[in-house]
């Protein structure tokens, strides 16, 4: 059986980093969810604009599809989505029984700091409030637990592992 988990948070939160450890840890697949954005949700958040639930119902879908084809070639793998309302994350997960979320949480101030320091990416620190005000947790009897993005890249990924009970590959640095 494969493994799917979605490395869930609002942007600047760290998923990106979480992931791709996971990925590396596990010799999975990792793919960034924003990659699955059609071309105007990415010049509508650009510009300063937060997307509709009509703007993210393609780019859920199209996530969907990424995992669907985990299924079917048993591959596990990991994914980025900000998955920040519970009716998203059931979308990403009808049918597919395999999916996990991790969602990567920090306090705003730090995130806003991460978000203005970044470099090449669309999401402006402008945002962050309306993702925080969007963002609903992880429910009782939603396949997933979340872990601090506070300390060292490292240390998180290893309490993300540790929480999802993976066991590297190898040792992680």
């Amino acid at each position: 059986m494969n493994d799917i988990i979605i490395v869930m948070g609002v942007s600047g939160s760290g998923k990106t980093t979480v992931a791709q450890g996971i990925a590396t840890a596990m010799g999975w697949e990792f793919a960034e969810g924003d990659a699955f954005h059609p071309e105007a949700n990415i010049a509508k958040m650009s510009s300063g604009h937060p997307l509709t639930d009509e703007d993210r119902w393609p780019w859920l879908r199209a996530i969907g599809a990424w995992i669907d084809s985990h299924g079917r070639s048993g591959t596990s793998a990991v994914i980025t989505c900000s998955a920040l309302r519970q009716v998203y994350r059931d979308i990403l997960r009808d049918g597919r029984p395999t999916v996990r979320f991790v969602h990567v949480t920090a306090d705003p101030e730090l995130i806003e700091d991460r978000m203005e320091h970044r470099q090449g990416h669309f999401m402006p620190a402008s945002l962050l409030p309306s993702q925080l005000a969007m963002l609903e947790k992880l429910q009782t009897g939603e396949p997933g637990l979340a872990v601090s993005a506070a300390g060292k890249p490292d240390d998180v990924l290893r309490r993300a592992l540790s929480a999802l009970g993976l066991a590297p590959r190898g040792e992680v640095s």
